[in-house]
């Protein structure tokens, strides 16, 4: 019955030996003061690396860019040196792990950056609130970038992917969405500049297109991925024509022949906030020809219908790996999963509970 899953897929230079993704999970493991990788994230990715591809929590670009307690981060040796432990224990399992480069934006509260606002498309203030080390706080209001300041995040970018490469990783994967930096620019009610990187779908699809450009210097084009969340409202991001400015989005991909991009297609109980806006995934499947992974609130059975039917290539699950570390298997064996505890206080807070706690089948 699960057969469909379990045939390898190639992303274009990156071979996975299963359609079972595990998605990107911020889980706040990292060691401080630095945001450094651990042994305690190496054992969490080794349980799972029968994923036919892992892609990595949210990992921080910069300084400016990551504003969530003890999330990764690398742009330091520091970081380099505390992921290459991570990259060594995916591999030695036969998996393949690609690192999710991410930028925050405006949902980067002062606090992580001595008091200095943070940078966004437009000056513009996310509403509700943020996660910091002293717990919960209003978002405050971003600062627009300049144009010279665009060229210098897209070489953090840069420098990044060249550190995720020194790292050992398979790829990398660029954040662009859930109201990120990168979603920030793409979406028309965030987005409010007047040059060319506003506007129009395609202008707003400039700054997602010169990130790219710089992961595939890096990289090649083979190597390199994207997420975007072509749904509704997301941490105050919206946009009032999804169909176009998503269409322009994936012409982008397509153009540069990515290898792979990822879909978050939520349902109404989204975990970013509830929405029952339609689905863009047809409409994108028309335009980028290349692997479609899609996300979110998938069974195994409705993963299998949509491959078998050509919706997609793969699907990515999130929670269900947070708790099944052996889900790959659990699904070739019909076996039940089992459910996340203390969620969401396991997710995010420090410590093996609720991390690598979770036993395998065997």
């Amino acid at each position: 019955m699960y057969e469909p899953l379990f045939q390898p897929l190639p992303l274009g230079d990156i071979e996975t030996k299963n359609r079972i993704y595990m998605a990107p999970l911020t889980r706040g493991r990292a060691s401080m003061p630095g945001f450094v990788p651990n042994a305690m994230n190496a054992t969490y990715y080794r349980q799972r690396a029968g994923a036919g591809l892992i892609i990595s929590e949210g990992t921080g670009i910069s300084v400016e860019g990551l504003g969530w307690p003890a999330a990764p981060g690398i742009w330091s040796d520091a970081q380099v040196e505390g992921w290459k432990p991570v990259t060594d224990a995916v591999h030695e399992e036969g998996g393949r792990i690609v690192l999710q480069l991410w930028h925050m934006g405006r949902l980067v509260h002062p606090d992580f950056l001595d008091g200095a606002p943070p940078v966004s498309a437009s000056a513009t203030c996310a509403p509700g609130h943020a996660h910091t080390f002293e717990g919960r706080k209003d978002y405050e209001p971003a600062r627009a970038l300049e144009k010279d300041e665009i060229a210098r995040v897209v070489e953090d970018y840069r420098k990044a992917a060249e550190n995720t490469k020194k790292a050992g990783f398979d790829g990398v994967q660029l954040h662009g969405a859930n109201g990120y930096l990168v979603d920030q620019f793409l979406r028309d009610s965030t987005n409010l500049r007047e040059d060319e990187y506003g506007g129009s779908p395609e202008n707003r699809t400039r700054f997602l297109r010169e990130v790219l450009e710089a992961l595939i210097d890096v990289w090649g084009a083979g190597r390199v991925g994207v997420r975007l969340s072509p749904n509704g409202e997301t941490q105050g991001c919206d946009d009032s024509d999804p169909a176009a400015t998503f269409g322009a989005a994936a012409k982008v991909v397509q153009d540069l022949g990515l290898a792979f991009l990822e879909l978050r297609e939520p349902g109404p109980e989204g975990t970013f906030g509830k929405t029952d806006v339609p689905k863009q995934s047809a409409m994108i499947r028309e335009i980028y020809k290349g692997p479609l992974v899609l996300n979110s609130d998938y069974s195994s059975e409705q993963a299998v219908a949509d491959i078998e039917s050509g919706r997609c290539d793969a699907v990515s699950w999130g929670r269900d790996f947070i708790s099944n570390p052996d889900l790959p298997e659990r699904f070739r064996r019909g076996a039940d999963l089992q459910p996340n505890v203390n969620v969401p206080q396991s997710w995010y807070l420090p410590g093996p509970q609720g991390y690598i706690d979770y036993p395998s089948l065997d």
